[in-house]
């Protein structure tokens, strides 16, 4: 697996590292390519949560990993369905998966897919909202994100790195996620500097601190919180900007990997309300 740069400490700014795909939002024709992971999602196997690097190469033999995002604010509850581009066959079907959820990988065979959204409940065939191509790379994970406006929804694929802290640190990164500010600062109360103007859509390098509760100050014009964030002792975590209830910001940090040798366990720590079938299938929702 790709490791992305990994500083021992973040007494400077992360740099902000866009990754991922262009997409064509409302259409089924071209799609960009991104990489993803297994035919194992029609297993039920979607919600499990964080892995390890270890997992992700010793376990899966030909496969890799993926995880799909909600991060857009205003597209209500959407059907999330993963096709294999060559038969056509429907992998995984999740239903009523809304803003602010992200689920747990899931192992995929190497190969290319199709992740499409359509509004939830829609009939068979419907026309999705966004749609995009991944191909799976062995032993690599990634995250698909959904984000933007309803009107101008992107697609980007985040290459995961699940490489372990030293003991007592946590390895973070941010990936701005908000409709209400283009660019985010985001500090410690103590005036550790973790990210300076990352762009949304894009994603930092990976740091590591010191593992324990922090408190984060989130800056953008007009616009200055904070958010509390539990990172635990050699974890590896994705800290979301997402807009709040508020029309402001708040940070939600997702377990990528809970330590060096654990299986994917858990589900996620982001969310504003999967229902019904999403539990089944590792799915958990924070309201």
């Amino acid at each position: 697996m790709t490791s992305a740069p990994a500083p021992t400490s973040v007494s400077s700014s992360l740099e902000s590292a866009p990754s991922g795909i262009s997409s064509r939002p409302r259409r089924r024709g071209r799609l960009a390519r991104i990489t993803a992971v297994t035919a194992l999602f029609a297993l039920g196997l979607f919600g499990a949560g964080s892995l390890s690097a270890q997992a992700a190469t010793s376990e899966t033999g030909s496969s890799g990993f993926v995880r799909v995002a909600h991060l857009s604010p205003d597209t209500k509850s959407v059907d999330v369905s993963l096709t294999a581009l060559s038969g056509g066959t429907s992998l995984l079907q999740l239903k009523n998966v809304d803003y602010g959820t992200v689920s747990g990988y899931s192992p995929l065979a190497a190969g290319t897919y199709v992740v499409s959204m359509v509004p939830a409940g829609s009939a068979p065939n419907t026309k999705p909202i966004i749609s995009a191509s991944i191909d799976i790379v062995t032993a690599k994970t990634i995250t698909v994100a959904v984000f933007g406006k309803n009107a101008a929804l992107q697609a980007k694929v985040f290459q995961d790195d699940l490489t372990g802290p030293t003991a007592g640190d946590a390895r973070i990164r941010l990936i701005p996620a908000s409709t209400v500010t283009n660019t985010v600062s985001v500090s410690t109360t103590t005036g550790l500097v973790i990210a300076s103007n990352a762009e949304t859509g894009t994603a930092t390098s990976y740091a590591s601190v010191p593992a324990g509760p922090w408190s984060l100050q989130l800056t953008a014009p007009a616009i200055s919180v904070t958010s509390p964030v539990q990172l635990a002792n050699g974890s590896v975590n994705t800290l979301f900007v997402l807009d709040n209830a508020s029309g402001s910001l708040t940070v939600k940090a997702v377990l990528d990997s809970a330590g060096v040798g654990a299986a994917p366990v858990g589900g996620v720590q982001t969310g504003g309300g999967a229902r019904a079938e999403l539990p089944l299938l590792g799915l958990q929702p924070v309201g």
